[in-house]
């Protein structure tokens, strides 16, 4: 999906249609802030007229403000985003059931077995999404994972786009080798270091050099992507491991009550996660992140899973008393695992 949260947030603005929109931290859904953000929140995504002026999703929200004081800023609304997610999902499982979930605003979709032209059902799924949630995607079609994936960002916003094998020499290997999937800040820094600066210069890299450099494992994953190539299937079923809910403080508090409220409200994210997904978890996590950064996890299993937003909530707070309080604290988590479908 296209800049997904901002899209849909510009559904309930359409006043704000080619303005720049910042979408991150707290508030009342749907309302903007004013005057300038001074809390710890990050830019969540970001309208393409707000990218302009170098502003891009992780970005603390005060240095957002700084960049382009006069965006309007909005803060996150997750229960509309999972809502229009579902209705783009559905759209892409009446075009083929092998869907792999990869997150509220992308998914893969294998069409090898569906009958009539690719480029046909691309146009047809865009089609079927634009009509259910009023939003515009972008979607890359090719044999494998890897290629559909950067196919999808060649044209945004609103692209269709077709890769072949035969295409990374002239499509892929020209582009900055940090667009390659698996090449973080780290592994970028390292390449430019060596004097790769494109995803040809990489792929023109002998494979020993980059097993010698990276290790077995992520040299040979660098070699294959940066050649285009792809073994991964698409997997349409995946068990979810967990679930969890955190929130970071506007400022660092040791204020006993403010965290139990706190410990209390993602609870009852976490357990109203569990029943929309039809699902129970048996061990229960608490996160706590010190003013110094210092992360410390609490957990206990349960004998039965649950999806208990009470039982959730008194674990979490058997954990808590484990902890000593002996600084502020910045952020909170509660998590739940060990899950289990529920049987229908």
């Amino acid at each position: 999906m296209d800049a997904f949260y901002a899209a849909v947030e510009l559904l309930r603005r359409p006043d704000l249609k080619g303005k720049p929109v910042v979408i991150g931290g707290h508030g009342e859904p749907g309302v903007e802030r004013k005057g300038p953000y001074s809390g710890r929140g990050v830019v969540t995504t970001a309208t393409y007229e707000a990218r302009a002026f170098g502003i891009h999703s992780a970005m603390p929200l005060h240095k957002a403000y700084r960049l382009c004081p006069q965006a309007v800023f909005m803060p996150t609304d997750f229960a509309e985003y999972r809502r229009v997610s579902a209705l783009f999902k559905q759209c892409m499982r009446r075009v083929s059931h092998f869907m792999e979930d990869r997150g509220i605003d992308e998914a893969y979709l294998d069409v090898t077995d569906v009958a009539g032209e690719s480029e046909d059902l691309g146009r047809e799924l865009k089609e079927r999404v634009f009509a259910a949630t009023g939003l515009t995607c972008s979607i890359g079609i090719a044999p494998n994972k890897l290629l559909a994936k950067m196919a999808s960002e060649l044209q945004k916003p609103d692209g269709l786009t077709i890769l072949g094998e035969a295409d990374v020499p002239s499509r892929i290997w020209p582009l900055e080798v940090r667009k390659l999937p698996g090449v973080g800040p780290v592994t970028g820094r390292r390449l430019a270091e060596l004097g790769v600066q494109t995803i040809g210069e990489l792929a023109a890299r002998p494979l020993a050099e980059l097993v010698r450099l990276f290790g077995a494992s992520h040299g040979e994953g660098l070699h294959h992507a940066a050649h285009g190539r792809d073994e991964r299937e698409v997997v349409s079923e995946r068990e979810p491991k967990s679930r969890s809910r955190e929130t970071t403080f506007s400022a660092d508090t040791s204020d006993w009550q403010a965290i139990a409220r706190t410990i209390a409200a993602l609870s009852r994210e976490v357990a109203q996660d569990l029943h929309e997904e039809r699902v129970r978890g048996r061990t229960i996590g608490l996160k706590l992140r010190f003013a110094n950064f210092d992360t410390i996890t609490r957990d206990r299993t349960l004998a039965q899973a649950t999806d208990s937003s009470e039982t959730i909530r008194r674990t979490a707070f058997e954990c808590l008393s484990r902890v000593k309080l002996a600084q502020s604290v910045r952020l909170v988590g509660v998590r739940v695992g060990n899950l289990q479908k529920i049987a229908t």
